[in-house]
């Protein structure tokens, strides 16, 4: 017996998108953990990644699959930096949030 499945479409997609970057933005508002926050920060990047690639095969220009690439590589650069100095920050201070962070202004 063999079920029909039937192909996504490009509003599976961006619905998809819509739902993760959500959920992405109510991270952010709701968390205040470091590591979560970037969690979170790149959940949403990864949903716009995806409304990208999504747009970019409906219309057939290789524009949106472009622009993804440079915000992987730009998104994997703010990881490392961030990161860095997340875990820095965290190995001095365990419990430390973001509002601890702030106060590390010059």
């Amino acid at each position: 017996m063999t079920a029909a499945f039937a192909t996504p479409t490009t509003t599976w997609y961006l619905l998809l998108g819509a739902v993760l970057f959500s959920i992405g933005v109510v991270g952010v508002m709701v968390r205040r953990n470091p590591l979560v926050l970037f969690m979170c920060v790149e959940l949403m990047l990864n949903a716009v990644n995806l409304t990208f690639v999504a747009l970019a095969r409906r219309m057939g220009d290789i524009g949106g699959q472009t622009t993804v690439f440079f915000v992987m590589v730009v998104a994997a650069a703010e990881v490392v930096v961030g990161l860095g100095i997340v875990v820095a920050i965290l190995r001095r201070q365990p419990n430390a949030t973001t509002d601890d962070m702030a106060e590390l202004k010059g």
